[in-house]
């Protein structure tokens, strides 16, 4: 046999071919729309795929077949569990997969959290998915990531979800009012014209998880409170779900102050963004102290979301990516240049 004939043999045997029968009453919502998410497959799987009305055909080498008949028969599973998949659910399918982690794309993209109007609110990634997670195991958590990784939207859904089975009396949402300088009083207006913009977001989310109309009775009867985070000193705040939200922007002292308001039979989401701190004077953040010096306290969890968690826009994701790396340019050069500075005064000796 010729090297040539060799090589066609070995190609030959290489080739794998697999055919998938989706059941009918499942097959649209797998492929989308318009064939929405198999276009997504297409230029995600690693063997090529072909589709003739409910059969699925696969071929490729036998490993690349292989790993896509496993994304297939999960988005099988999570489209049976009810979800609507979409092109980005397919994508975050086979991020979860590529993780070879214990869960399943179906265990992440199927848990349910809240569902109001038709809309469900879930987590979206793995790492989302820990994070709720650790809030069900946890008294204290911490949710630490870049704008845009559902941090505050899923730690607000966790507290309505906590509220509505009973598990607390209340919510309490909170968020620093650095431009302020938490001196509210010296601002114009009523209190609510005074916080109301640095609050707005937490307000936003309360809107897309409970009925509009029943908000504003659930704040007057004190289920829900949302308050600049200097209207919780000294409280103590018992059987309540507590939000602090933006917390890189609290310094040491407030943090340590907000904590300490823990009560009984209550429970506590801190979230916040290290790269994204405000305040003024080049003052430490109390986020960034409490990783420190908390970390490994039992019930007090820290929960770390990366831009491969972002579930905004695709390019969000590419944005906190090249702001990290231009940070980290930045730090580099600069740590460069405080050496040739202080070689040049050792030179000067």
């Amino acid at each position: 046999m010729s090297d040539i004939d060799r090589d066609t043999a070995t190609e030959a045997v290489a080739v794998a071919n697999s055919t998938i029968e989706v059941p009918q009453d499942l097959a649209v919502g797998l492929l989308g729309t318009s064939d929405v998410n198999l276009r997504t497959l297409e230029q995600q799987l690693p063997a090529d795929i072909h589709v003739r009305g409910n059969r699925i055909t696969l071929k490729g080498s036998p490993a690349d077949v292989a790993a896509s008949e496993r994304v297939i028969a999960e988005l099988v599973k999570v489209v049976r569990g009810g979800t609507t998949l979409t092109p980005d659910l397919v994508r975050q399918g086979l991020s979860i997969l590529a993780t070879e982690r214990a869960e399943s794309p179906a265990e992440v993209l199927s848990l349910d959290i809240l569902s109001r109007r038709g809309k469900v609110i879930r987590p979206k990634t793995l790492n989302q998915k820990h994070y709720v997670d650790a809030i069900d195991k946890n008294t204290i958590v911490f949710g630490l990531g870049p704008a845009g990784t559902g941090k505050t939207y899923l730690a607000m859904a966790k507290a309505v979800q906590a509220l509505q089975a009973k598990e607390v009396s209340r919510i309490i949402l909170t968020r620093p009012a650095v431009e302020a300088g938490e001196r509210l009083g010296f601002l114009p207006g009523s209190l609510s014209e005074k916080i109301d913009p640095y609050l707005r977001p937490l307000y936003d989310a309360l809107h897309d998880m409970l009925d509009p109309e029943a908000i504003p009775k659930l704040m007057e009867a004190g289920v829900i409170e949302v308050a600049p985070l200097a209207y919780m000193r000294g409280r103590t705040l018992n059987d309540a779900f507590i939000v602090l939200d933006e917390a890189q922007n609290t310094t040491s002292e407030q943090m340590k102050m907000f904590l300490t308001r823990l009560g009984f039979g209550s429970q506590i989401v801190v979230t916040g963004d290290i790269t994204q701190i405000d305040l003024p004077g080049g003052a430490s953040s109390g986020l960034r102290v409490a990783t420190r010096i908390l970390e490994g306290i039992d019930d007090i969890h820290f929960s770390q979301l990366t831009s491969a968690d972002v579930v905004r826009h695709r390019l969000v994701a590419d944005i906190v990516d090249a702001y990290g790396r231009a940070d980290e340019e930045q730090r580099i050069g600069g740590n460069r240049a405080m050496r040739r500075a202080e070689a040049g005064s050792g030179r000067r000796r």
